[in-house]
């Protein structure tokens, strides 16, 4: 295991971890070709299984669509004998810009709640075999979250992670208030969340439980979810769709 871990990390250290080599990545599944990802087998006994996020126009925005099609490749390559860990990745420019702000700006509570809005996202963190993130880029929001979900991250010196859904009138909502904390601290992680500054590679480097992990993701997919209940949060993903500043009420 530790050797097919160096596999994948030797290949992207090769290729300076730079998403955009992947631009000519064969499909891989019997199912025909993906809409919104790129997946190859690669390696010299081609054991490690490489996706790549491609929605390039929307900055790797993580759509439904795409977020679905990732856990089919997971799947997939987890099924796969010859495969022995997973990179998931995006372009130079960025890993994943956020969740798909257009997808979830009408949504209502009811169905937030109802539907428990994201929660086939955890998908990626359950997936036996390693998976690595090589980050680029925006790395934020949903984004960031992904990348957290991985069990190693490989980042280069233009990545970006922030949390910035307070901007737009809510939390993050897949596990960012949760990970985040174990990943940096509990006092940049709340900077982080409650002001939806960025940091780059290297302040996260630098960086460093009272709920278990799982029960802390239960609690904020809710508080999530609640804020789907609230004029600001319509008013934030509004502002972004309409390219305008947000005119938030409830101060």
């Amino acid at each position: 295991m530790s050797f097919l871990c160096r596999n994948a990390a030797l290949l992207l250290k090769s290729s300076r971890a730079a998403p955009a080599l992947l631009s000519a990545s064969r499909l891989y599944s019997s199912g025909g070709q993906y809409e919104y990802i790129l997946v190859e087998k690669r390696g010299d006994k081609n054991n490690v299984g490489f996706i790549q996020l491609n929605r390039p126009k929307a900055l790797n925005a993580l759509c439904d669509g795409l977020m679905k099609e990732l856990g089919q490749a997971l799947d997939a390559f987890e099924a796969d004998k010859d495969v022995g860990a997973v990179v998931i990745t995006g372009s130079e420019r960025a890993f994943a810009a956020g969740a798909d702000i257009k997808e979830m700006q009408n949504r209502t509570f009811q169905e937030c709640y109802g539907g428990n809005f994201l929660a086939h996202w955890n998908r990626v963190s359950t997936v036996r075999k390693p998976v690595i993130a090589a980050v680029n880029g925006f790395a934020l929001g949903g984004g960031c979250e992904l990348a957290m979900m991985c069990d190693i991250i490989y980042a280069g010196e233009k990545a970006q992670f922030g949390q910035p859904e307070i901007l737009l009138g809510t939390i993050p909502g897949a596990g960012g208030t949760q990970r985040l904390t174990r990943a940096v601290g509990k006092s940049l992680a709340m900077e982080m969340v409650l002001t939806g500054d960025r940091i780059n590679a290297q302040e996260a480097k630098q960086s460093a439980y009272e709920l278990t992990l799982a029960e802390g993701n239960r609690l904020e997919k809710r508080l999530f979810h609640s804020t789907f209940a609230t004029d600001d949060r319509k008013e934030g993903m509004t502002a972004f769709v309409e390219k305008r500043k947000a005119n938030f009420q409830d101060q």
